[in-house]
């Protein structure tokens, strides 16, 4: 039996498991996807060396780009982007086993927010500045969208919470979370950005999914701003993960 799974810490909030396994159920695939939930993103090796049976890994919060070192080689497109979520096993020279670092947000966050777009949105901000804020930035550049990274402490290229002002609010009708913030058991929690100057010309996007409906969504939703959670991007980036473990 061939077996899958994915790495990161915590690991109670994923759906992952449970997609893939439901896949495997109902195409008949001889495979098991598995949670190797590690507080350390040096702990894979040992996840590698005690499953041999290992055909290909996601990676989630917290360790888009702290794997990458750890990887052999990594795509392009990963690359440009400065994360990976999926790892692709891969046979190398004598028949070592070559780790290839891919990311498939890009491709299931474009997908999932691209319907959502009209003429009216041409700036976003994106809340957090870990693995998956890079391919949400480069996902909305291909979209024709401009971003600007907000984080809590200053840093290079972005602004703080504290920064944004109405002015701010009034010009970027784009807002992504890609932070941890409202994520189950902790959901009542949310970005700290100012929700009042939030409007019916608004998008809020949040990539989390676990709950449904998470309170930086609500916010949004009571100013009719258009709201969606993570789900969609996260089947869609399953989906673009299976293709390449078997490409």
């Amino acid at each position: 039996m061939k077996k899958y799974g994915l790495i990161g810490y915590p690991l109670e909030h994923s759906y992952s498991k449970d997609f893939f396994n439901q896949k495997f159920e109902s195409e008949c695939i001889d495979a098991e996807y598995v949670n190797f939930e590690i507080k350390n993103v040096n702990e894979m090796r040992a996840v590698l060396r005690e499953n041999p049976s290992l055909c290909g890994l996601n990676v989630t919060l917290p360790y888009k780009m702290k794997v990458i070192p750890l990887l052999d080689s990594i795509t392009d497109n990963a690359r440009n982007i400065g994360a990976v979520n999926v790892i692709k096993f891969k046979k190398g020279l004598f028949g070592k086993l070559h780790l290839e670092g891919h990311n498939s947000d890009i491709t299931g966050f474009k997908k999932s927010i691209e319907p959502l777009l009209n003429e009216t949105h041409h700036k976003a901000l994106i809340l957090g500045t870990g693995g998956a804020s890079k391919a949400i930035y480069h996902g909305l550049k291909q979209l024709g969208i401009t971003s600007v990274f907000v984080s809590r402490d200053p840093k290079e290229f972005c602004v703080t919470y504290d920064e944004i002002t109405q002015n701010t609010m009034e010009n970027y009708t784009v807002i992504v979370n890609t932070t941890p913030l409202g994520m189950y058991p902790k959901t009542d929690s949310c970005p700290n950005i100012p929700y009042e100057y939030v409007t019916s010309g608004h998008i809020l996007y949040d990539l989390l999914y676990n709950p449904d409906e998470t309170l930086f969504m609500k916010k949004g939703k009571e100013k009719g701003a258009v709201v969606k959670n993570g789900l969609e991007m996260l089947l869609l980036q399953a989906y673009v993960s299976w293709e390449i473990w078997n490409s």
